[in-house]
């Protein structure tokens, strides 16, 4: 028992920022969105003006909100069992698309085999400390992210891209067309999240599989 509490003691001599680690198994992280570049396309980048994506996350459920002028996408999974949908509302259309496992993977196959390399460089943000690391995806392209390990998730499978990540991402970039979008944390709370925020409709949408989705989406 001795030895034990010994090699308990040695591992936060080691690591202490453990002793200050926080678990996120019930909050929401409010994420403020801003364009980097893209200046030739006004009008686009006129709609990221105060659009917010927002990641409710209560055990092994989550649900990401992203909306914006044109309309919402709204991401539910149930990282348990890999199954959740996806929302979509722009304009008079609303769809329902059921996702599966290999729905998921399929989605995200371009953070397979994602590298996150460390640098020399932190920053404050949302009240946590945040390293920097370059992102390199299998086909050459790469982002910034700069991430927490004073706060980590419950569930780890919420983001695909970011499932190796060796801690909570408060911020990073991503691409929507021709734009560079910058999705900084600007509030996180632990306040309980209803289940209901969870729930797949049953209906108002016209439902389809991920399959037909993508179908869809390729004939327009």
């Amino acid at each position: 028992m001795f030895r034990c509490v010994m090699l308990f003691a040695t591992i936060f001599a080691i690591n202490p920022s453990l002793q200050s680690q926080k678990i996120l198994s019930e909050g929401t992280i409010v994420y403020d969105i801003t364009v980097q570049t893209g200046s030739k396309e006004p009008q686009l980048a006129d709609m990221f003006d105060g659009v917010t994506a927002t990641l409710y996350l209560k055990g092994s459920q989550s649900r990401i909100e992203m909306i914006s002028p044109l309309g919402s996408t709204i991401t539910l999974q149930d990282a348990k069992n890999n199954t959740g949908a996806v929302l979509k509302e722009y304009g008079n259309q609303k769809l329902l698309i059921h996702m599966n496992r290999d729905d998921w993977a399929d989605l995200n196959q371009k953070y397979t085999g994602i590298i996150f390399t460390p640098q020399n460089e932190t920053k404050r943000i949302a009240g946590y400390t945040c390293q920097k690391a370059i992102a390199k995806l299998k086909d050459g392209s790469s982002f910034t992210v700069f991430y927490t390990r004073e706060l980590v998730t419950e569930n780890k499978d919420y983001d695909y891209q970011f499932k190796n990540l060796p801690g909570l991402p408060l911020e990073y970039e991503s691409s929507v067309g021709n734009l560079k979008v910058k999705y900084t944390a600007s509030k996180i709370t632990f306040d309980p999240v209803p289940m209901q925020k969870f729930r797949i409709p049953v209906s108002g949408y016209r439902e389809m599989s991920y399959q037909e989705s993508t179908r869809l989406r390729d004939s327009n």
